[in-house]
């Protein structure tokens, strides 16, 4: 199969060329040995240069020397620069030196940002404005910063080279000065080694801080406004905080006093809850008493000894007086049904919590000392009107036993109190 491959692929398993023969060596290089002995540079330095004839040695130039150097002439060549300038400028022969110099003010550190407009509506409250000449850079076309305005009056460039300087616009403070490039003599621009004037004299240490204006107390009053403004914005902060922490307390008191109303009145409307009950309960045994009475009744007339019982006039009346209640036998009221009731309700009775019978003992001794006192003016008006002229109030048939004639009065099974007017049941014999 090999002889159908490709002449490209059978080229691959083509055997290599047989190892040429090659004489073997006499002796192997560690084996010979050297004629010539190893020496040194002695013989060769006769061929050196004479240090006689050669130069003397050049001295590098350091990196902080290289700087010195180029600031030393970037300074002359600068101080070329102004002096030809100097040569140069003339301010009373300047094209765009136009106006009065003596109602033109020079206005500095403006920002980039500001338009001529602005700057009108700002320096046209100290007076009319003639002309606002800002200085773009020739190269760029961008303001560089500074203007300068001309009045109309000199006395209106008088006030506001008083009043303007440092007044803040758009975010920077102005510098604020007269032209003084047409009207001091001698006097030379920042760009020719010049400065602005001379209360701008240098640094921070030694500058001040606006102007050397003649009303000085302008400013001292204004940072002292500014100091005041700082207090009372802090009093104010603190007034705040101050409230807001009487606030969160307050609100906390209310709502804990809310929670303990509330609390309150989920207890009261519980024992409502459990009086209405309580009360619902006596009625419906007091009506099963009666239908049970009754029906006892009517059993007696029907096995002939009711013709001489009396009719009873109502459900709730009380039973003959023929026997004790207990008497009727266990299907009567005092039967052990009705005894296991008897016993419930006095357990409910001593689980009743302390303050309730605080309360109710309260209400008690309350209502006795006002029957009391009522009992005493009624006995004082019988002795002063001899007895015949006293206010019937319908209680005058109460004596101190009446409590208890108003209880034979109703049924046997159960009594109306005085006091509150609810049915309570009698208590068990």
């Amino acid at each position: 199969m090999t002889q159908f491959l490709p002449p490209n692929l059978l080229a691959l398993f083509a055997p290599r060329d047989p190892i040429p023969y090659l004489p073997p060596l006499e002796k192997l290089p560690h084996e010979k040995h050297h004629n010539q002995p190893y020496c040194g540079i002695a013989p060769y330095i006769r061929e050196f240069e004479d240090p006689r004839d050669a130069p003397p040695p050049t001295r590098a130039e350091t990196r902080e020397e290289r700087m010195e150097r180029k600031r030393r002439e970037k300074i002359e060549r600068r101080q070329q620069e102004v002096e030809t300038e100097l040569k140069m400028w003339d301010p009373h022969n300047d094209p765009n030196a136009q106006g009065d110099a003596f109602k033109t003010l020079f206005v500095a550190r403006v920002n980039y940002d500001t338009t001529e407009s602005k700057l009108r509506r700002e320096f046209e409250v100290y007076g009319p404005i003639k002309r606002i000449h800002m200085v773009y850079s020739k190269r760029s076309g961008k303001p560089r910063g500074y203007a300068f305005i001309e009045y109309e009056h000199e006395r209106d460039m008088h006030s506001a080279y008083k009043h303007a300087d440092g007044k803040k616009i758009d975010g920077r403070r102005v510098l604020v000065d007269v032209e003084r490039g047409r009207t001091v003599k001698g006097w030379r621009p920042r760009r020719l080694g010049g400065g602005l004037g001379g209360t701008r004299r240098g640094g921070a240490d030694v500058n001040i801080r606006h102007s050397g204006r003649d009303d000085t107390s302008r400013y001292d009053e204004r940072d002292r406004d500014r100091d005041r403004e700082r207090e009372r914005r802090e009093r104010s902060r603190e007034r705040d905080k101050e409230r807001e922490r009487r606030r969160s307390r307050s609100r906390d008191r209310r709502r804990r006093s809310r929670s303990r109303d509330k609390d309150e009145r989920r207890r009261s409307r519980e024992r409502s809850k459990d009086k209405d009950r309580d009360r619902k309960r006596r009625s419906s045994r007091s009506r099963e008493r009666a239908r049970r009475e009754r029906e006892r009744k009517e059993e007696l007339r029907g096995s002939g000894g009711g013709g001489d019982m009396a009719e009873p006039s109502e459900a709730g009346d009380a039973p003959p007086d023929d026997g004790p209640p207990g008497e009727l036998g266990p299907d009567g009221p005092d039967g052990p049904e009705e005894k296991g009731r008897d016993r419930d309700r006095e357990r409910r009775r001593s689980h009743r919590s302390e303050r309730e019978r605080r309360r109710d003992r309260d209400r008690d001794r309350d209502r006795e000392h006002k029957r009391g006192e009522r009992g005493g003016e009624r006995g004082r008006d019988e002795a002063r009107g001899g007895g015949g002229g006293g206010q019937d109030n319908g209680l005058e048939g109460l004596g101190n036993d009446g409590r208890d004639m108003y209880m034979e009065s109703e049924g046997g099974d159960g009594y109306l109190a005085p006091e509150n007017g609810y049915l309570m049941e009698a208590a068990p014999e």
